[in-house]
């Protein structure tokens, strides 16, 4: 089982990136999804997240209305599209899988068992 991010690059302020997070293996479709972001320093801090029933989304206060996650079970498990970026969302972002089979996702990396290598996003001003 394998995540992996892509998407990512450089961008001025107020543009968009699409995320994608591909995964290998099967044993995605009945977990929640989501997506943290980290910069150096700091702690990984959650970006946003999917239930497995695809019916919620969850996502922080610094991104709302600006962020929007979905997947599709069938093909790429979670994409981030991000529009209206700013330079404070700078930072490596990374996919991951809630470790629970069944259950709605944590808003901490605690729980989370399985991460992608992190794509960068830059923004510049």
């Amino acid at each position: 089982v394998q995540l992996q991010a892509s998407g990512g690059g450089s961008v001025q302020t107020g543009r968009s990136l699409r995320l994608s997070c591909a995964a290998s293996g099967r044993a995605f479709s009945n977990y929640s999804m989501g997506w943290f972001r980290q910069v150096p320093g700091k702690e990984r801090e959650f970006v946003a997240a999917i239930t497995w029933r695809l019916r919620s989304t969850y996502y922080a206060d610094s991104v709302k209305g600006r962020f929007t996650i979905s997947r599709d079970k069938l093909k790429t498990p979670v994409t981030l599209q991000m529009n209206s970026l700013r330079p404070e969302d700078t930072a490596v972002y990374y996919c991951a899988r809630y470790g629970s089979i069944y259950r709605d996702p944590g808003t901490t990396p605690l729980g989370y068992d399985y991460w992608g290598q992190g794509t960068l996003v830059t923004v510049s001003s």
